[in-house]
């Protein structure tokens, strides 16, 4: 049986700052310190540099699900989370995460081995499997993800 990885969406398969860049100046002012609440800007994000060649590597060695928040305020981000999935991984039943895209703002509540994920909020500190610090000292970047995970099946 294959063990099971949950993966982040926002700055770990999501390159968060390239919808950033695409806004003008004026949004980025009426919305400081909550740009995740600007209509549509889900839409306009890419994959974080080496996410998707490292969920092919991984999808075969293990169960993978997208574990991911969506912001309260911002109704938007729901859909369009689900339209990012489609738009780079597919929405037919073959794809790697057909049915596999689970918002909660309570991530401690899943059952799983590992946690890929940014930070601890949102219940990722209390995940009771092994929390994937990705961005961190030792997980700084995707390369270091697959490596690791891959020497663990």
């Amino acid at each position: 049986m294959k063990k099971t990885v949950y993966i982040d969406m926002d700055n770990v398969l999501v390159d968060f700052k390239t919808g950033i860049d695409r806004l003008s100046n004026d949004t980025i002012s009426e919305y400081q310190d909550r740009l995740d609440e600007v209509p549509d800007i889900f839409l306009h994000m890419e994959p974080y540099p080496g996410a998707i060649e490292s969920v092919y590597k991984l999808a075969g060695k293990y169960d993978l699900y997208i574990l991911t928040t969506a912001p309260w305020l911002n109704p938007s981000a729901w859909r369009h989370k689900i339209e990012w999935v489609h738009k780079y991984f597919g929405n037919d039943k073959d794809s790697v995460f057909y049915k596999k895209l689970i918002i909660s703002h309570h991530k401690e509540l899943n059952k799983g081995d590992y946690l890929i994920d940014d930070r601890p909020n949102n219940g990722a500190e209390n995940f009771e499997g092994e929390w994937i610090h990705f961005g961190s000292e030792k997980f700084p970047d995707w390369d270091a993800v697959t490596v690791y995970l891959l020497e663990q099946v």
